[in-house]
């Protein structure tokens, strides 16, 4: 068994796609309009594990709002992206105009600074020491 998708909802699809493509340097995957309102959307990470996708998922359900709310509200990252070297990842995100809420702190076997994506979500960038 593999794990295949992965994925973070999104309260604008088009504006995910260009913040995980323009801001972090992922590539478009899949492209697949579903129905009028949702569209099957994926990004891979050149760095990344081959076949590895991150599904930009519409949030067509209140459930999912709330969810999402409750997690950036708590200050919980819904997702993490390992790095080699979070400073200069985090320094390059904040060039690029990402907002990364503080410095990488060390945290045990890890260095992590948290970012947002503009789409509702917290998410981890993570090195492990």
């Amino acid at each position: 068994m593999q794990i295949k998708v992965t994925s973070v909802m999104v309260d604008d699809q088009e504006k995910a796609l260009a913040f995980y493509t323009h801001k972090l340097g992922f590539r478009k995957m899949a492209d697949i309009q579903m129905g009028p309102t949702f569209r099957w959307l994926t990004v891979v990470s050149p760095d990344g594990i081959e076949g590895v996708e991150l599904s930009l998922d519409p949030m067509n359900l209140e459930a999912s709002k709330v969810y999402q709310k409750a997690l950036y509200d708590a200050n919980m990252p819904i997702n993490a992206f390992v790095t080699t070297d979070v400073q200069a990842e985090a320094r390059k995100l904040r060039d690029r105009g990402v907002v990364v809420r503080g410095e990488p702190v060390d945290m045990g076997p890890i260095k992590a600074v948290m970012f947002e994506d503009g789409c509702g979500n917290l998410l981890h960038l993570v090195q492990p020491l």
